[in-house]
């Protein structure tokens, strides 16, 4: 039989569903802490202190390996590395201490939340297996009754124990078996290897370092920059993603010199003191058999299993609602869910102060967020909240979203968020978002426009020549910026597997699709997960289910544009969840302020950082391009219609808050 515990290798308390001091033995303040777990007790195996009880799961992880330190020496260091972690997960945490291995976890309780804590132990087959997750499955009880059916006998309700017991039973392929968003590492005690993994998608992070004899891990770079063997360094690659890709970020790196991070769809170990990561799953072209009727089923079929799994919650949940097609799609879908169940959905909309003043229409936002959100609260019957944005929080919420970022980011289309998903916190744990269906049914301007489609290059950074400017000449010399660029796109492209008979047109969607998922999305992906957890809020987004990119990714163009309308295929399939206002409007990007304060906001902010000699962001960027920036009206989109004028400037600012902040050397 399979045995549980929470761990600890040393003589200090864990703090689980409260917060205990340290205290020397399990006298005492050890006596409350049992009082909390009736059903605990404790026991001695070697040098290893253990909590057995029946508590087990999610959202920031972080640990090490060492060759040649004892780790359970090293709680202090450890401790300071959950610490950075604990907005991700404030309700419950724990440590694990052995001597080649240091695994820390905090908790935001969503299954199971007296069962679900972290890090968790079995015992099987001679072997020990420790793990720490962030993430939730979605097909967790298909995978139970799997598992139970082959003997696995389970001792709570919480999808980390099959997760576990996955990995105990299928080993690395477990991976192939789960469909959810996850990052996890389990250490295997006899073996003393560790394994890595990432979900397919890529919405949960994972970011590591190889260290001198040894490896670290973290949800987030800071946890990573809180260990003395990883320098706070930026070279010259790290300086061509700030510049050249920010606020995007090449796959498998983490602009800090030597950390990386595990890229979507790949897992691996790290063992005798080598890591060996692999991919597990990619895209594959194949022919597409269904005519169209039987796709709009399909995909009806998939987006409403997609909701309904995510649906699953042991706490409260809500949706994001801008009033566009996705977003009012996921909460007509999750509105019946909780209908159903004799539940009120709450929904969320964030607008900005005076922007029924300012809005002015455009190519890309041909018209506002309000009246159709009016229309769909109408619609659901829902409890619905809004949240209204004024200019002087949304500039001081910059540098907290480059806190919960770790670098600069889509500034304030982040801090707006973040500023956002606070407020969603105090009504809601969970809340769906509409993310990714855009890049997988081909709704931005860039699929469907011919000419910017036809393109050479990112469709939504055609700035790289204008992002030069700003480089230092010294640093310029040592950065071919236009080969950078350039061959980080064509190895993209290459990847984009193709049918031997594919129409020009539909060999340039697979590779729009591949761009699309592979860097844009990752880039909203980054900023939704590190500004929700930031607020302790977790966001699922029911369009990242592999299996509709799977299917989406052979479906012709003709289908997904059907009759010549932007996602028709979406639109058709889903036709009769929403109001006809809404599920024909144009498609409009996420919300950002129209306001003029804004940017005189953030032209005040970089004047303070030119007028500083001892600005950090200098020893990277000319002076006189920032000022040129602020004289000069002249407009450049940097990333897509998001970031233009306003937000280059917030994003300077936001640099250099960074390289200070996290006391960035610039090594070249």
């Amino acid at each position: 039989k399979s045995v549980w515990r929470l761990c600890t290798q040393s003589a200090c308390g864990v703090a689980l569903n409260k917060r205990i001091n340290p205290f020397p033995d399990f006298s005492g303040g050890g006596l409350s802490f049992l009082q909390d777990f009736p059903h605990s007790r404790i026991e001695y195996r070697g040098t290893q202190k253990v909590i057995e009880t029946e508590v087990f799961s999610m959202c920031g992880i972080t640990g090490m390996v060492h060759l040649e330190q004892d780790l359970r020496q090293q709680e202090l260091l450890l401790r300071k590395m959950q610490r950075t972690l604990q907005r991700r997960g404030p309700d419950q945490e724990g440590i694990f201490l052995s001597p080649q291995c240091a695994m820390a976890h905090t908790r935001l309780a969503v299954i199971d939340v007296e069962k679900g804590r972290q890090p968790m132990e079995v015992t099987a087959g001679g072997e020990t297996y420790t793990i720490v997750y962030n993430g939730e499955l979605y097909n967790t009880a298909e995978l139970r009754t799997q598992l139970e059916q082959e003997g696995t006998v389970f001792q709570t309700h919480c999808d980390t124990e099959v997760l576990l017991q996955s990995y105990v039973h299928w080993g690395p392929r477990c991976v192939e078996q789960c469909n959810g968003i996850f990052a996890f590492a389990v250490w295997e005690h006899s073996a003393r290897r560790l394994f890595l993994a990432r979900d397919r998608i890529g919405v949960k992070p994972l970011f590591y370092a190889e260290i001198p004899n040894g490896f670290v891990f973290g949800s987030e770079i800071k946890a990573l920059l809180q260990h003395p063997d990883v320098p706070h360094e930026i070279d010259k690659t790290g300086i061509a993603e700030l510049l050249l890709m920010g606020p995007g970020r090449t796959a498998g790196g983490g602009v800090f010199r030597t950390i990386r991070e595990v890229k979507p769809a790949h897992c691996g170990y790290y063992m005798q003191g080598q890591l060996h990561l692999h991919p597990y799953w990619e895209l594959h072209a194949a022919e597409h058999t269904e005519n169209f009727a039987d796709t709009a089923a399909h995909v009806r079929e998939l987006v409403t299993d997609a909701v309904r799994r995510q649906m699953i919650s042991d706490v409260p949940i809500g949706t994001f609602l801008s009033g566009g097609l996705d977003s009012s799609l996921l909460s007509s879908l999750a509105n019946q869910v909780m209908q159903e169940q004799g539940r009120e959905l709450h929904t969320f909309s964030v607008d900005y102060r005076d922007n029924d003043r300012y809005f002015q229409k455009s190519h890309f936002q041909p018209t506002s967020d309000p009246t159709y959100i009016r229309a769909m609260e109408r619609y659901l019957g829902c409890r619905h909240h809004w949240t209204v944005l004024d200019t002087p929080a949304l500039a001081e919420a910059l540098y907290a979203a480059v806190d919960a970022r770790d670098l600069p980011g889509m500034v304030d289309v982040d801090s707006s968020l973040l500023l956002f998903c606070r407020e969603i916190r105090q009504e809601v744990t969970v809340a769906l978002s509409g993310e990714c269906a855009d890049e997988l049914f081909g709704g931005y301007p860039w699929y469907r426009d011919a000419d910017i489609r036809r393109i050479n290059g990112f469709p939504w950074a055609q700035s790289t020549a204008y992002r030069t400017q700003f480089l230092l000449p010294e640093i310029a010399a040592e950065i071919d910026a236009q080969a950078y660029v350039q061959s980080a796109y064509a190895r993209t492209v290459a990847a984009a597997e193709q049918l031997p008979d594919d129409s020009p047109l539909e060999s340039r969607m697979r590779e729009m699709m591949k761009l699309n998922l592979d860097w844009f999305m990752q880039t909203l992906l980054d900023r939704k997960d590190r500004m929700s957890m930031y607020n302790a809020l977790e966001v699922r987004v029911p369009f990242c289910d592999y299996r509709i990119a799977e299917y989406l990714y052979n479906v012709p163009w003709e289908y997904k544009d059907w009759n010549g309308y932007e996602k028709g295929l979406l639109r058709t399939a889903m036709q009769d969840v929403l109001p006809p206002e809404v599920l024909w409007r144009k498609k409009s990007p996420y919300p950002k302020t129209h306001n003029p304060s804004y940017l005189q906001a953030v032209s005040e902010m970089l004047r303070h950082v030119v007028a500083d000699p001892l600005s950090p962001v200098l020893q990277i960027v000319r002076k006189e391009m920032l000022e040129r920036l602020l004289e000069s009206e002249e407009s450049v989109q940097w990333y897509g219609q998001l970031m233009t004028r306003p937000q280059i400037m917030a994003y300077f600012v936001q640099m250099n808050y960074w390289l200070e902040k996290y006391q960035v050397k610039v090594v070249l």
